[in-house]
């Protein structure tokens, strides 16, 4: 049996191809600057006014201004990409990352943000905090535990149907093998800790 390994090349390209717009579509600082807005059009009963308002905020001290430190870190060189491959570089990005969104918590506080919305941001702290300690030794996909995070607090506000969203996680998951960047057991890892630490910590503050 021969095989056509130019066929076999052309497909392990256009897999790559595919990989990458979704690695980057589905980003953890793309799904933090959706789902604010997701949650806070839940919380204020359409009111598209107080949804922008709720919605950048969280996406701005959780997703923006953490993602602008670390593309200007990124053009610095003192990490590869702004998905920070190398497990050694990703705890100050990530310390950053959860400094901007304890920041944007507080302002919600003082601010008497509808519960739905803190409840958000408190959910994306935990889980991010889990990710920091488990990055301390191993490399945890964040790609899959953001992705799987979003998909459990979705499902709590709008029914079973939302666990659709799914599909999409699985894809994220398999994008992030197939480029390299996680194992297998990474992107599992991850995958789980979005639903059980932020899951829960949403669904009890709900």
């Amino acid at each position: 049996m021969v095989i056509d390994t130019v066929g076999v090349s052309e497909v392990v390209v256009r897999g790559n191809r595919v990989a990458r717009v979704v690695s980057e579509v589905c980003s953890p600082a793309v799904v933090v600057l959706v789902l604010p807005l997701v949650v806070a059009w839940s919380a204020t009963g359409g009111d598209v006014a107080r949804t922008l308002l709720w919605g950048l905020e969280v996406a701005l001290f959780s997703s923006v201004l953490p993602m602008v430190f670390i593309v200007r870190g990124a053009r610095a060189g003192r990490w590869d990409t702004h998905h920070v491959r190398d497990r050694e570089h990703r705890f100050v990005p990530l310390a950053v990352g959860l400094g901007s969104t304890a920041v944007g918590i507080a302002i919600l506080v003082v601010a008497d943000a509808p519960p739905e919305v803190l409840a958000l941001s408190l959910s994306m702290f935990a889980t991010l905090t889990v990710c920091v300690a488990i990055t301390r030794r191993w490399k945890v996909s964040l790609h899959a535990a953001v992705a799987g995070g979003a998909v459990a607090m979705v499902a709590l506000l709008h029914g079973p149907w939302s666990l659709l969203l799914l599909l999409p996680v699985a894809l994220v998951c398999w994008s992030r093998v197939v480029l390299g960047d996680h194992t297998v057991a990474q992107v599992v890892v991850g995958a789980l800790v979005g639903p059980v630490v932020g899951g829960v910590v949403f669904l009890a503050l709900i």
